[in-house]
């Protein structure tokens, strides 16, 4: 892509950034990890506890991914959701640099972990990096680097992010992030497309040519939008929605891959 282009890119990816914050009247969206951390207890008293709580626990506890997660001794039932779509599509490999936006609890930088090798447990295989950040704490992970009550929009966590990559150029950036619900589905809808145009500004930046960026979204009329301006960049852009998504969610994921590079 030539740099005018993607000067001009950026200026739209800017506008929309603008536009959408403005809707909440604040400089960036908070976010949070959609799913919750395993719990090794399931109440059994619902009594006294809200409805919506109630029909939480009710569907945790028939959640089979839940268990099968608790099993696996992953963090969060997410991680058979992103093990699903590598199962499909094979971008996460050994060696490969892997940047984690939204990370916590950690279940999908557990997989990356394991999938690139990060601890040269494989020793006849290439070792692999992974750095996660997140607004909220993340339980140490051995073979990654976290990040904690680090806001990923924010130019704080963006340089912190680039000092640790030392130039290091990043083969698969990965993001669950999703905003704090209101209920409202319209302005949820502007909060994740929101974040999901800050993880393509960071993805566009620092990715490796041939990269790929995997991002979460949200049904509406934008995301069409979004993926036009994510083709602009990469080379093979699917929406993609695994198994392990409830079939009651909106969620989809917008799977990039074989980034086109700035200077192509």
């Amino acid at each position: 892509m030539e740099l005018s282009g993607v000067i001009m890119n950026f200026s739209i990816l800017s506008f929309r950034f603008a536009r959408t914050a403005s809707l909440f009247q604040c400089k960036v969206p908070k976010y949070f990890c959609t799913c919750s951390t395993l719990r090794k207890e399931v109440p059994k008293n619902l009594k006294g506890k809200s409805k919506s709580s109630q029909e939480w626990l009710i569907r945790q506890m028939k959640d089979p991914y839940v268990e099968k997660a608790r099993m696996s001794n992953y963090r969060c039932r997410s991680a058979f959701k992103l093990l699903e779509m590598n199962d499909k599509y094979n971008f996460l490999a050994a060696g490969q640099c892997v940047v984690d936006c939204g990370a916590a609890p950690g279940s999908w930088t557990q997989i990356s972990v394991e999938k690139t090798n990060s601890l040269g447990s494989r020793r006849n295989e290439a070792i692999g990096r992974v750095i996660g950040i997140d607004c909220l704490s993340i339980y140490p992970i051995e073979g990654a680097i976290l990040l904690n009550n680090m806001d990923f929009t924010s130019k704080e966590a963006q340089e912190k992010l680039l000092g640790h990559l030392q130039g290091q150029k990043v083969d698969v950036v990965l993001s669950d992030m999703a905003p704090n619900a209101t209920g409202l589905k319209f302005m949820d809808h502007e909060k994740i497309i929101y974040l999901a145009y800050n993880v393509l500004r960071f993805s566009v930046q620092v990715s490796v040519v041939e990269g790929t960026m995997l991002v979460k979204i949200w049904d509406g009329q934008e995301a069409d939008v979004l993926r036009k301006d994510i083709k602009r960049y990469y080379n093979n852009v699917k929406i993609v929605k695994p198994n392990a998504s409830r079939s009651d969610s909106s969620e989809k994921y917008i799977l990039a891959r074989d980034f086109k590079g700035l200077g192509t």
